[in-house]
Formats: structure tokens, sequence, C-alpha cells
């Protein structure tokens, strides 16, 4: 029987805005949806199966090591393999994105090119997509220079220059000249595959240059910080705008915890915090994208209350099920596709409508700006969060076994009030702008008297004491002075009691699996920011490196981390890549950078 594949964390990513990949250490492709980011996921070793099914590979007879690293300031993927005579190949993998036709050329389609470096390799390639989350895995159909496999409701096509033979019987075979495969739709290339390379190559390396040079980056830092961005842009829709909270699904939080999700939606809170920061750093035209996949996704007139995640695109079912010809990550199951949060009640997410929005209103950059009407339409909302804010929710969490009056969500519907009150002021509605502000104002009133504690900390549940490291973002909305007595004493709690092998967990109280096991990254990274907003800056820039140090082989992390210790080495887990956690190193570094001046005008 074949051995069974175990895959941990350390892996690429490579896309291009309509499809993702994973590639591990080796070149090897465990993970792509097809097609487009929340689609089947043809390559699907990642969670498990056998080792003959749902990857993409090539070794080297008599491989000895592998080298791999990304291209400088853009998501194409260089690794090298090494054999034990002297041979060695070079693998480029990369998704095609560049600007043709006054248009975003960004199709589903990857490409993966082998050069022979030195020496005389022999290589083997296996190429073993399946179908319907693992239930198929089809034999491949030759044409003259392409390989088709065909599932119940698509086919792709792999075309190439190399020899079909060698392919199809998984046999090595001596790469004297570079080769070439195109893993597309089921359409004949009108272009050779190496012209291709060469043309698509060039033009994908020169957009992904000019995108990085726009952005503005912190003088530290700057490589985690561009690859953080360039993961939060490969996480987004180009052809509606909408952003993934993460590429995979079903990568447990935890080993053995149950605790496995389809993160290949788009949560509204979430992906504001995404655009927020992509928005620091310049990449304005990624916001203005979300900002209509907002206003298409939440249709004003038809809303009871609204729900917490929508599909990034029309044509994908929410709704959760487990899939059962995949045993998981690890073999640790259950794979669930759809998500049951959809379902809930989360207060929190008509504050993150209209604090997206409310960029339509201020941000005098965009094509686009707010006017009357869509504020009369924002006020709607406004009166639900108002009448919501002491209601019970499932927070933002997603508890499924409990619901409380959660101090995030309530915080939340008085940034909704707050924020309305900005935008009537900057459409003309002064008299409604000084309205809405004072009921914010008599919202936060509340909310504050019942989310202290008797020892002076804040809760995250009102007129109740449940720590929970969401309060440390109150700050970073406005809610709250950062060095504010009551939040100085939460960060003392917080430190004492949700910190963990120097990472902090999400709470401390058991949920609906049990108590916490791993640290939540994102947690982590609102402790840093907490701490700079306090002027604790000693302390935040010690425990931001020390998440830095934490990153994959190439700079990106997933949603958790087991810190390790007695012997037992840190370990991420959860969704991969998380966006949360690349939000969180994006903004702290931006807050804890010297600024350019400091760095390079005074550094003598």
């Amino acid at each position: 029987m074949p051995e069974p594949y175990a895959p941990d964390l350390n892996l690429a990513l490579i896309g291009n805005g309509a499809i993702a990949a994973l590639v591990d250490p080796q070149g090897r492709i465990n993970w792509c949806c097809w097609p487009r980011l929340d689609g089947d996921p043809i390559f699907h070793a990642l969670l498990g199966g056998a080792r003959d099914d749902g990857y993409c590979s090539v070794a080297l007879d008599g491989q000895v090591s592998a080298v791999q690293r990304y291209l400088p300031n853009t998501p194409m993927l260089e690794t090298i393999l090494r054999d034990g005579d002297g041979g060695e190949v070079r693998v480029i993998d990369f998704c095609p994105r560049f600007r043709q036709y006054g248009r975003m050329f960004c199709p589903p389609m990857l490409v993966r090119r082998m050069e022979p470096v030195c020496g005389t390799p022999r290589i083997k390639l296996k190429l073993r997509p399946g179908f319907d989350y693992g239930a198929q895995h089809p034999q491949p159909s030759a044409g003259s220079n392409h390989l088709r496999y065909a599932g119940s409701e698509f086919a792709v096509r792999a075309t190439t220059n190399l020899p079909l033979s060698y392919i199809v019987h998984e046999q090595s075979f001596v790469l004297l000249l570079p080769g070439t495969i195109v893993l597309s739709p089921d359409e004949p290339l009108n272009t050779a595959p190496d012209a291709l390379f060469s043309h698509f190559h060039g033009e994908t390396l020169a957009y992904w240059h000019n995108w990085v040079t726009d952005l503005n980056v912190p003088f530290d830092w700057q490589e985690a910080v561009i690859r953080a961005a360039i993961t939060l842009k490969l996480c987004t829709y180009e052809d509606t705008g909408g952003v993934v909270a993460a590429l995979t699904t079903s990568i447990p939080e935890a080993p053995g915890s149950g605790r496995n999700w389809d993160y290949r939606f788009c949560w509204l809170r979430d992906s504001f915090f995404t655009i927020a920061a992509l928005n620091r750093l310049s990449a304005t035209r990624t916001m203005e994208h979300y900002l209509r996949f907002v206003l298409n996704a939440v249709r004003w007139s038809e809303f009871n209350e609204i729900p917490p995640l929508f599909p990034i695109a029309p044509g994908r079912s929410t709704e959760e099920m487990i899939v059962p010809h995949l045993p998981g990550f690890c073999g640790d199951g259950p794979v669930r596709i759809g998500n049951a949060a959809v379902g809930q009640r989360q207060n929190d997410a008509y504050g993150a409508i209209i604090l997206s929005l409310a960029q339509l209103f201020l941000d005098r950059r965009l094509a686009v700006q707010g006017d009357v009407a869509l504020y009369r339409s924002l006020c709607a909302l406004g009166k639900v969060a108002e009448r919501v804010a002491f209601e019970p929710d499932a927070g933002i969490w997603e508890f499924r076994g409990r619901a409380r009056v959660h101090s995030f969500s309530a915080t939340m519907c008085w940034v909704a009030l707050s924020r309305l009150a900005l935008i009537a002021h900057s459409v003309g509605c002064d008299e409604e702008a000084r309205d809405w502000a004072a009921r914010a104002a008599k919202l936060r009133s509340e909310i504050m008297a019942r989310i202290v504690t008797r020892e002076g900390w804040i809760s995250a549940v009102l007129d109740a004491e449940v720590l929970d490291a969401s309060v440390l973002i109150l700050p970073e909305i406005g809610f709250i002075a950062p060095d504010a007595p009551e939040f100085l004493a939460t960060l003392d709690v917080v430190e004492a009691r949700l910190m963990r092998g120097g990472f902090v967990l999400r709470y401390e109280d058991p949920d609906d699996f049990g108590l916490p096991e791993t640290a939540f990254l994102l947690c982590s990274f609102w402790y840093v920011g907490a701490l700079a907003l306090a002027g604790r800056r000693e302390q935040a820039l010690v425990m931001f490196e020390r998440i830095l140090a934490h990153r994959n082989h190439v700079g990106l992390l997933s949603e958790d981390l087991a810190p390790g210790g007695a012997g037992k080495p840190a370990r991420l887990w959860g969704n991969f890549p998380q966006t949360y956690s690349h939000v969180g190193l994006i903004l702290c570094a931006m807050r804890l950078s010297r600024s350019w001046e400091e760095g390079l005008w005074r550094a003598s």
C-alpha cells in the first residue's frame, strides 16, 4: 500500500486572483481549487488520501535536496532540486496575471517550468488531479501535445512540450532542454508552451514589480510586509472583489480538536480588516473592488439581519457538509465544505459594513464617491445596529453552542453609529450627524457601564467577567483610549492569563469543543498593537519579532500556532494562509517601524 502523505504548513502560495495553489518545499503542488478560489480542489493531497492522488509533483532520480524561494516581490516560486550526481533542475511555478487590452488578464491557469541547470538530471513527473473533493481520479486522455482530465462538471487540460508517454506512465527521463506544462481549462492553447511561458513569465513579473513599487511600505520589516501584502492580494477574487478568510478548508485549529472549518468565504468582519491593511499600504484598487463586492452582496431592501459571510461569487452554496472521500490534514478530519456560521447572528456585521463603506465618503482618492442615497441606505443598517447592540449573538469567535451579549459585537454596533455621524457630515446632513453622534455617545456610555469588571479590566461579555482577547481591538476602532486605566488593566490580565509560550490564546474558558489548545496568531498581533498604542513599545517589539520568527520557510502564516515546549517544536495549525494573520503583521509593522526619515535621513 502507498505510504500516506503527511503534509505540514511549510507551503508556498502562488496565484493570480482567480485560482491559487500551495506548493510544498519539494515542489509538490498539493492544493489548488478550480476554476476559482472556492472551487473543487483538483489538487487535494493536503487533506489526505493515498500518496497516489490529488497532486502534481516533479522529482529527480536520486534527489538529495531541494531549496525554495520566491522571486523577489512576486508570488512566483522557484524550487531548485539537486541529485547526488551533480544534476540540478530549476522549477518555476506561477499563475499569470497582468494587464492586457485594458483589463486584468488572470485566467484559471497554472504554469510549471522545468529547466536543467547542470549535469544530466533525470526527472519524474506525476500529474494526478482529482474531482468532486477526492471522489473521482480519472485517467487522462492524450492528445497530440496535451493530457485531458475530465470530471463530472468540468475538465482540465495539461499542455506541454515534454514527452507525454513518460508523464502518463510516470517514468523518469533525462531533462536536456527546458520544458513547460500549462494547466488550463479544456481549450486548445494557440501558443507553444515555451513561447507562452516566456511571454506570461515576463508580463507577470513586471506586473508584480509594479504593484509592489506602488506600495507605501514601512522602513522596517519591508520584506515581511511585502510578502504579507502579496498574500492578501492573492486571497482576493478578482472578478467580484470578495476576499476569502483563507484559501483552504478543514486544516484543524489544533490536532484532534474537530475545529475544522471551510474558510473559503468572505466574512464582512475579516475582509474589512484585510482591506484596511492594504489601504494603509496604498493598495487602493483592491479596496475599491471589495467595496463593490459589499454593495453587490448586501441588498439593502431585502435584509432583516445580515449574515456574517457570503460566497465570493454567485454559484457556491454555504450549506455545511462533511466530505466522505478525504480523511483530512494528517488524517485529522472531518473535512467540511460550506460553513454553518452563515446562519448565525453576529451583530458586529453592521459596523463592519458601515466602517468599510465610509471610505467611499471620506477617501478622496477613490473614483466613485458615496452620495446621499447610499447614506440613506446605510442609515437603515445603523438603526438595526442600534436595536441589536445589546442582544445575544455568536460573537466574533462564532460559538456554536451558546449566545451572549459580546463586547466586541456591541462596540461594533457603536462603530456603526459613530461612523454614520462622519458620513452624514460628509454629505451635508449636519443635523443628522449630530443626532448619530449623540446616539453613539449614549450607546458607548451604556456599553462601558456593563463591560468593566469589579477588578477594573474589560470583559468580553456584558454584565459578566469573561476574559477574551477580542477586547484588545477596542482602541484600534476608537472606542477607548489605549492609555485608559481600564484598558491598561486589561493588558495586564491578558498577559497573566491568556499568554501561552509567548503567544496569546483567544480565550481561557471551554467552548463547544473544549479548552483552546493553540494560540490564535491574530490575537498575538492585537496584543502587540495594543502594547504599542499604550506606550509599551519595547515589549511590543520583542513579541512582534517572536511572531515573525514563526513564519514558515517563505514567510507565510496560518491561523493558529502550537507554541511548542518540553522538547516539541512550535508548529503552525489552522487554515492557510490566513488573511487575519497577515493583516496583523502589516498593521503591527506599520505601527512599530521607524519612519523613513528616522531610518534613512537620520541614519548617521
